[in-house]
């Protein structure tokens, strides 16, 4: 009997029973990189929050003080990482059809989605254990309690109008909290209060320039569907949004958070370390104007970039650190 082509191949000499290799897979270098791309460097400022109760507490001076706000930094980093991967494996299908969110790791296949999940759960359920080496027990409630929020974002509150919003701006909040908590410095109803007005600015600024970039995905209304597929595929809570609407509530953080600082300017005493907190009003007001200038210009929808490439932004908030460090530790 004539052997079949195939049978002919399994007889042939020197033939290898093993699988070579996709030469196109990812090796474990590209793959660590991939990883690292994933859980979003950039967006890591965010965590730069936990320095800011002790530094307006003057605290930061102690070298104590500043180690426990770098340990915390870090683990509010892996913790956001591992968010982030999480929140990319829920979304990859999105993502693919998105002209930005498609050269993502997991998106774009560089980084396997098994091995996306297992690294989100490790940093996820391993920040908050970590941080029972500080030996503060409430910093790990507070880390833990971040974790579930971002993971309820994440699977449900992401798609809803208004608690994504309120959801996200609380993450800034915990952040900050978490700074005070772990080097012990007094949170005042001043600082939670402008720090929360400002997170809802930048949310609810990233959400306007979401709405704009899917403003022909939106137009239909909410019997859309709710992927956002038609074009550019979005979260479905900006279905229930209008660019009216969004304005209109950033400029209601805006104006609320010009007075409230205005206010905590002025009430700081005599002496000369006041003059500083007086004329910091100055660079706190065009930093609130620029940065309503660029969402209205369509740049909002990655405050993270904002922060890194305006130049005039970091000019005024260079101005405003400055002002206030003098008047605090002067």
């Amino acid at each position: 009997m004539t052997p079949t082509p195939a049978t002919e191949s399994e007889n042939r000499p020197g033939r290898s029973d093993t699988v070579e290799p996709d030469p196109g897979s990812p090796g474990p270098v590209n793959q660590v990189r991939a990883l690292f791309r994933a859980c979003r460097p950039r967006q890591w400022l965010k965590n730069l929050l936990v320095f800011a109760a002790p530094a307006t507490a003057g605290a930061l001076g102690d070298p104590r003080a500043l180690l426990l706000c770098t340990a915390a930094f870090a683990l509010f980093c892996a913790a956001a990482g591992g968010t982030y991967l999480l929140n990319d494996v829920r979304d990859v299908h999105r993502d693919r059809a998105h002209p930005r969110k498609r050269h993502r790791p997991v998106a774009s296949g560089e980084l396997p989605v098994p091995f996306a999940v297992v690294a989100g759960t490790v940093f996820v359920v391993g920040a908050p254990l970590a941080s029972l080496a500080l030996g503060n027990w409430r910093l790990t409630l507070l880390l833990a309690g971040y974790v579930l929020l971002t993971l309820a974002y994440t699977h449900y509150l992401k798609d809803v109008v208004v608690c994504d919003l309120v959801a996200v701006a609380a993450c800034h909040v915990l952040r900050a909290m978490a700074g005070a908590l772990v080097v012990g410095v007094e949170l005042t109803s001043w600082f939670v209060i402008v720090l929360s007005l400002a997170a809802l600015l930048v949310v609810v600024g990233k959400r306007e320039a979401e709405l704009r970039t899917s403003a022909p995905d939106t137009a239909a209304g909410p019997e859309q569907d709710p992927a956002g597929c038609t074009g550019h595929p979005t979260r479905a809570a900006l279905l229930g949004y209008t660019t009216s609407y969004l304005s209109q509530t950033r400029a209601m953080a805006s104006g609320a958070m010009i007075v409230t600082y205005c206010l905590w300017a002025l009430e700081q005493g005599g002496g000369p370390q006041s003059v500083f907190h007086a004329v910091s009003i100055v660079p706190f007001i065009m930093f609130v104007l620029r940065y309503n200038l660029l969402v209205d210009r369509g740049a909002g929808e990655e405050p993270e970039e904002i922060a890194l490439r305006d130049r005039p932004l970091q000019l005024v908030l260079a101005a405003l650190a400055l002002l206030v460090g003098l008047g605090i530790y002067l």
